[in-house]
């Protein structure tokens, strides 16, 4: 791999989708990345919809990974995993705060053999303290840390009986801090020479990315008027050709409605009573949506209201669905899909890289693995040789379970499932 990355080496024990979104955005700054795989199988392999047998969900966080798949209850697969980790520069891990400790894959066991290594582990609630032991998932971590009683608020209670986002926040953000806390380490190490522990809480992390925290935070009476800044009162339109659009600017807001007035040419608005006020603009926000949007239908195309949005300081969204940005001229220009192999012959569509470098090429994505496709190259380039890994397969420390493709040619040995 290229990119600026080149020459790192990352060993994921994670599964689902915060660690491996981590390591994958690693991998995709060129990292060379290998997945660890129990016999039990990340379960995100089975996640619907699938293509040539690979799920979509899968590949999105491990294409381009290599594979090992170990039994860490069989002896001697212990020191499979030690001598990958002797070899590393980044661990990345998601288990409930101690779990790896117990087969003797924590921190200060890997430091010991290699100082130089840095330990990223993802937890809801982080290593220490009362909550460590908790299981966490994205939504109940999102109901702790006040997203979800933010989109209560933002949206109605009608949506206490239903989950209030279908995106699992909390495990993005995390994966997306543990790639920055982990590039500061890697900085840091640079000066010192000796790698780190990093304790990612997903608590903590939702309540870093969250621009309004400082509001809930607040023993101060905010009144009325809306925050400056955010997007708790941005309204929707119908654009002139049907079109259904967003406005990052409230109606309500006394600096923003001003930018309203200049787009609208309708200065003598601000001497409207119903209007004069945010309190006001608040109470007759139904008059006031109907003006702007009469005002809207005016134009003969999008592009013309635009225009005369931007030229107020005004930015305008249209709805979209992924497929229809990705087919827009920016999706092309941008490249906003790539394509990965099914391992079928066919090809899974996947989001294109988000940074562009001037002076590092970002080399194309490969396949997702099979799990333990890479049992004897990986085991062979830290230092085993062809009989040691072979009697490794024969005592079920490494794992290749019974499959097609590229992994059936693996199954030299006992075959597990």
């Amino acid at each position: 791999m290229s990119g600026p990355l080149s020459g790192v080496k990352v060993v994921d024990f994670s599964r689902v989708l915060a660690g491996p979104l981590c390591a994958r955005t690693l991998l995709d700054l060129g990292a060379t990345v290998t997945k660890v795989e129990p016999p039990r199988p990340d379960v995100t392999r089975f996640a619907l919809p699938s293509a040539g047998g690979i799920s979509g969900y899968y590949a999105q966080q491990n294409a381009g990974k290599r594979n090992v798949s170990l039994d860490l209850n069989v002896p001697g697969a212990r020191e499979l995993a030690l001598r990958l980790c002797d070899e590393a520069d980044i661990v990345v891990e998601n288990f409930r705060a101690g779990a790896l400790a117990y087969f003797g894959l924590d921190y200060a066991t890997l430091a010991a053999r290699n100082p130089r290594l840095i330990y990223a582990s993802i937890t809801g609630y982080g290593q220490g303290g009362p909550w460590r032991s908790r299981m966490a998932y994205a939504p109940t971590v999102q109901a702790e840390a006040g997203f979800t009683a933010n989109s209560l608020r933002h949206y109605g209670e009608a949506l206490i009986a239903e989950r209030t986002d279908g995106l699992s926040h909390a495990d993005v953000y995390s994966g997306l801090q543990g790639v920055i806390a982990i590039l500061a380490a890697l900085h840091s190490r640079e000066k010192s020479g000796r790698g780190q522990s990093i304790d990612i809480a997903m608590a903590a992390t939702l309540m870093a990315v969250n621009e309004r925290a400082h509001v809930d935070l607040s023993d101060a009476d905010l009144g009325a008027e809306p925050a400056l800044m955010g997007s708790t009162d941005c309204p929707f339109f119908k654009g002139p050709q049907g079109q259904t659009f967003t406005v990052a600017s409230s109606l309500v807001g006394s600096l923003t409605f001003r930018l309203y007035l200049a787009a609208m040419r309708r200065a003598d608005l601000a001497h409207d009573a119903r209007f004069s006020s945010a309190e006001a603009r608040r109470q007759n926000l139904p008059a006031l949506h109907a003006i702007v949007q009469a005002w809207i239908l005016t134009f003969s195309d999008m592009a013309a209201l635009d225009a005369q949005f931007d030229e107020a300081k005004i930015a305008m969204g249209e709805i979209r669905t992924l497929r229809e940005l990705a087919a827009s001229e920016w999706g092309e220009y941008w490249g906003a899909v790539q394509e990965v192999s099914d391992r079928q012959g066919g090809a899974i569509r996947l989001p294109g890289r988000p940074w562009r470098f001037s002076e590092d090429e970002l080399e194309p994505l490969g396949p997702p693995a099979f799990q333990g496709e890479h049992n004897r190259e990986v085991f062979a380039e830290v230092g085993f040789t062809e009989p040691e890994i072979e009697a490794y397969l024969e005592s079920g420390a490494l794992v290749v379970p019974r499959t097609r493709g590229a992994a059936a040619t693996q199954t030299s040995g006992k075959s597990a499932s």
